[in-house]
């Protein structure tokens, strides 16, 4: 259904009193997330709410046709919610949800995000640098997020004719030169980049995978601050060019060297925010003891769900995650797919509003060395 015919399903008064009824009835004050479905019960829109009670009331309240509220409940012919914990679990559940069901009401990411870009290192053998607007592949690897696609595209282009990684579409086939048996003649490039040096031509088996794969090994050795070799080739170009005295040659090196210096910078601050995003957070239930959850936190993303130990076994065992997810260094600030990626922007995100809440976090070194 388009965005257009949301705006143009007309109220139907029966079916509208009948979902009001059923919440007014069942649905009580808890954190929770919901799902509004279609006649054939698919999922057309996944929300989360402190109180899901007054947040499924407020559908029926909204002004009709202006709110965006009113219009989705009139497209619902059915609605159901699963009670959480807390509004933390909330928000992680309907990510999973949303990532796993793929509504078509709910936008990618949201408003606060639109600016933001991503870059995306595809899949072997021949892995590309892309900018990215979004997370979703699970084969890609993802550094970010950074403010901006402009700067962050002006940098993945030098990066890629620095290293000669291609940029033609996933379609291009790719022909490696140990692949000789495939060939009976001579293949010509797709495009001029590898005349122009800036790319190894794996299209047409001008290099070989273990050679294509060394390059894509500096990039992201780049990307995760392990190596600076793509900047220290700018600067021998760019003294090689001034002991010229090739003064434009030099000024053109130098953009290039501002735009991977921004670059190795703003990966940089990811990784010490990233890096401080590791710890067990503790959440208190909105059910009392009971549903109180301990959150394992490395890298920003969510890696373990306990309730808080009481007993010497118990505590034993969870020293145990403690101890193993405190020695998971991690590739930051890379997440390993879309969704890992979505979630750390999600734990990012929840600190920076509520920053009271890491007076709830401890250390892993605390949980590791607790007594039995």
């Amino acid at each position: 259904m388009s965005a257009l015919a949301l705006h143009d399903i007309q109220p139907s008064p029966a079916s509208l009193a009948e979902l009001k009824r059923r919440v007014q009835a069942h649905a009580a004050r808890k954190p929770a997330v919901y799902e509004l479905l279609d006649q054939t019960g698919g999922t057309i829109y996944v929300g989360k709410a402190k109180d899901v009670r007054t947040r499924l009331l407020s559908y029926f309240t909204a002004a009709w046709p202006d709110s965006k509220s009113a219009r989705l409940i009139r497209c619902a012919a059915d609605l159901r919610w699963r009670y959480v914990p807390s509004e933390f679990a909330a928000l992680l559940e309907e990510q999973r949800l949303i990532s796993s069901l793929r509504p078509p009401y709910n936008v990618s990411g949201n408003a606060s995000r639109a600016s933001l870009a991503f870059i995306k290192l595809t899949k072997a053998p021949a892995s590309r640098l892309v900018v990215s607007e979004s997370a979703r592949d699970p084969a890609s690897l993802y550094y970010g997020p950074f403010r901006g696609r402009g700067k962050a595209a002006d940098a993945v282009r030098t990066l890629a004719d620095l290293l000669g990684l291609r940029d033609c579409a996933d379609r291009q086939p790719m022909r490696f030169a140990d692949q000789p048996s495939l060939f009976d003649a001579p293949i010509a490039p797709a495009c001029i980049r590898h005349e122009l040096g800036t790319c190894l031509g794996p299209c047409a088996a001008r290099c070989s995978i273990d050679r294509y794969g060394d390059a894509v090994g500096r990039a992201r050795a780049f990307l995760e601050g392990r190596a600076a070799g793509p900047l220290d080739r700018i600067l021998d170009a760019m003294a090689g060019a001034a002991e010229a005295q090739e003064f434009e040659r030099a000024a053109l090196w130098r953009t290039k060297f501002d735009e991977l210096t921004w670059l190795f910078a703003a990966l940089a601050r990811l990784r010490a925010a990233i890096e401080g995003l590791g710890f067990v957070y503790a959440v208190p239930g909105a059910d009392g003891p009971e549903s109180d959850r301990l959150y394992c936190i490395r890298h920003g993303v969510v890696r373990a769900v306990a309730v808080p130990p009481t007993t010497p076994i118990e505590r034993a065992a969870f020293a145990e995650t403690a101890r193993r997810l405190a020695l998971d260094e991690g590739p930051a600030p890379v997440a390993r797919n879309g969704a890992e990626m979505t979630q750390l922007l999600l734990v990012m995100s929840w600190f920076r509003r509520n920053p009271e809440e890491y007076e709830r976090t401890t250390p892993y070194r605390r949980w590791i060395t607790a007594p039995a």
